[in-house]
């Protein structure tokens, strides 16, 4: 399949689905298309609606998740702790059934990656981070109503940092921390990664702690 000609749009919310801009992402893209051509194998665009108060960043598409179905954190086992926890705090309605035509729909939330495709091994470089930054930070410059940020690991904490011109110094990652950046408010997780809950690194305990205060965020602003 060729790829686009066309250098994506700076100021473009969602790359291409032929977006040609990292090379080592395109090769591997092509490889899974020639080897899984019913996957999406295509960067993943950001899910739920664009007038929701809270935005959830996490990392890149896993490669049978996100990469194999085409919508974030649905197909793997980080979905099935997120998902389960947007219902209980109801930021979604619906049932999750690890596929895009189920009946999940997000209520005030909508979920992007800091990187859009799918990276070998889970681990985009320094420079593909860059490069897709300025998608991240198109997406929050399109949600009018934006008002809190989840940030799922601390890739995605300072790529939000990062798209805001925000120095990472003033602004250190932790589990359950919460910045202030400008009029948002950033909230830190541990990403809901199966490493990072069978480690016990991350407990749905944990996870629920950090969207308890995103929900009375949210709430107090009512």
């Amino acid at each position: 399949m060729a790829l686009a000609s066309a250098t994506p749009s700076p100021t473009a919310a969602e790359p291409p689905r032929n977006c040609p801009l990292c090379p080592r992402l395109v090769s591997f893209r092509e490889t899974w298309r020639a080897a899984e051509p019913s996957w999406n194998n295509a960067p993943v665009p950001s899910f739920g609606p664009q007038d929701g108060r809270l935005l959830i960043v996490g990392l890149a598409p896993g490669l049978r998740g996100a990469n194999r179905t085409g919508r974030p954190f649905t197909g793997d086992y980080a979905g099935e702790l997120l998902y389960d926890t947007l219902i209980r705090f109801g930021f979604a309605t619906g049932r999750f059934e690890a596929r895009p035509d189920d009946t999940l729909r997000l209520v005030d939330a909508r979920l992007t990656n800091a990187v859009r495709c799918v990276p070998p091994e889970n681990k985009p470089t320094t420079e593909e981070m860059r490069t897709c930054r300025p998608f991240l930070a198109a997406t929050i410059g399109l949600l009018p109503r934006l008002s809190a940020i989840v940030a799922l690991g601390k890739i995605a904490h300072d790529q939000v940092l990062a798209a805001h011109g925000e120095k990472l110094s003033h602004h250190k990652f932790g589990h359950g921390a919460v910045h202030r950046i400008g009029d948002l408010t950033l909230f830190d997780s541990y990403h809901c990664s199966r490493y990072n809950t069978n480690t016990g690194v991350l407990t749905p305990a944990m996870f629920h702690a950090v969207f308890a205060k995103v929900r009375a965020h949210i709430d107090a602003l009512a």
